[in-house]
């Protein structure tokens, strides 16, 4: 796989994944005003919490710093860029620390484009990502990490793939919501989903 590793760019990947209307291509150093003005819309970064708007700058430090552990895509619809996603070996200590050894990863994701919500897309994309996790990367495990307690969209769409309940972990006083979970899928759960579907 090629990869581009200067720490002042997106590393890139050449893995471009496709399931019906749905392509997930590398992300490209190409692809900052689209993540810009996803990325100030509160209503698609669901930050819980009051931030002035992310200057370029800062959006650029974290793509480029997820890239360096990550495979970082953007979803296209029929070759329109909708919104991004990645796979990442996990970064979480509150996770890490109950699996030594493991190699875990996790799977974030936002939708740029407002109308496309509601369509059953985010659910497909988890599915595309645990399908690329598991049987490209062979991971032990993969995460949907930070979820907000009032986010039930984002935890039913990883519940449709086949994640459970993790932990949850309290949330910083300031913030709306009051806890934020984690779920995850076991490579062995995930092969049995697949015997059984």
């Amino acid at each position: 796989m090629e990869l581009s590793e200067s720490a002042d760019r997106i590393r890139e990947h050449d893995i471009t994944l496709r399931s019906g209307r749905i392509t997930l291509r590398p992300m490209t150093e190409g692809d900052w005003n689209e993540l810009y003005r996803w990325d100030n819309d509160l209503e698609v970064s669901f930050y819980d919490g009051d931030h002035d708007p992310y200057d370029m700058e800062t959006i650029h430090s974290i793509y480029r710093d997820v890239s360096r552990n990550a495979f970082n895509f953007i979803i296209e619809i029929e070759g329109r860029p909708i919104g991004w996603c990645w796979l990442q070996r996990m970064n979480l200590e509150r996770v890490l620390k109950h699996f030594p050894g493991k190699d875990l990863r996790r799977i974030d994701i936002g939708i740029g484009e407002k109308e496309f919500w509601g369509q059953g897309i985010g659910t497909e994309i988890i599915h595309i990502l645990t399908g690329f996790g598991f049987e490209h990367e062979h991971a032990d495990a993969i995460f949907g990490c930070n979820i907000l307690d009032y986010n039930e969209r984002s935890r039913r769409a990883f519940e449709r793939n086949g994640y459970a309940f993790f932990q949850q972990t309290p949330e910083e006083p300031g913030h709306h919501a009051k806890f934020i979970y984690d779920l995850m899928i076991t490579r062995e759960e995930y092969e049995r989903s697949k015997v059984s579907g």
